[in-house]
């Protein structure tokens, strides 16, 4: 199962949430509790997910997508570390902005079935940076129609807060991308190109025409 053979940071992980929730519920801390039970739900997604549909996940990558989600709903959100730590947030965005460029990166090579001459590099690099801009302008307005439709304040500052969660969304977009574009240039020594390069390795069935010459 998928829950088998994972990293000790994501078993760290999960133990850290279950001694949480049964100390929130020795303290009557019901909120907390909440949250440590729903982020280690969500921690199960993305192994479910990868183990539904037959995808290969190199651990690494999953282990840092396991911490983001801890780190965003139970740092975040049940020990306050958004209020805590005015950094927190933009740091999340940018790493959420890195994994968001590999992920279109390998998207659009996935269309292109591994094809490395399909395309110059780097226009499969861009195309892979604009996935991951996509994805933090979605964002941006969730937290809009969030904070408009139920009084809420995801935008805190409003204005000053988006355009700097943009920002951040371009440059973390652009080093994810730009892994992609470094591991399609052969130099996938270690890193995020080797990440890349590794996904690719584990699941070849979606990349037939890697290594042919047109």
């Amino acid at each position: 199962m998928f829950w088998r053979g994972q990293s000790y940071l994501v078993y760290g992980v999960w133990a850290t949430l279950a001694v949480a929730f049964v100390w929130s519920l020795a303290e009557a801390r019901w909120s907390m509790g909440f949250v440590a039970l729903v982020t280690f739900l969500v921690t199960l997604a993305p192994g479910h997910i990868a183990a539904r549909y037959g995808v290969r996940v190199p651990m690494p990558f999953l282990s840092g997508v396991v911490l983001f989600i801890f780190a965003t709903l139970f740092l975040g959100e049940a020990v306050a570390f958004y209020e805590r730590y005015w950094w927190w947030d933009i740091a999340l965005h940018g790493l959420s902005a890195v994994g968001f460029g590999m992920v279109g990166f390998i998207f659009i090579f996935v269309l292109f079935q591994g094809d490395r001459y399909a395309a110059p590099a780097w226009a499969v690099a861009f195309l892979g940076w604009c996935f991951a801009v996509a994805m933090g302008v979605s964002w941006e307005i969730f937290e809009f129609l969030m904070d408009q439709s139920f009084g809420l304040n995801m935008q805190k500052s409003g204005l000053i807060d988006t355009m700097w969660d943009l920002i951040v969304d371009l440059l973390g977009g652009a080093i994810g991308a730009g892994a992609g574009f470094l591991y399609l240039i052969g130099r996938e020594e270690g890193g995020l190109p080797w990440l890349i390069g590794e996904f690719v390795r584990l699941n070849r069935r979606f990349f037939s025409r890697l290594g042919r010459r047109r």
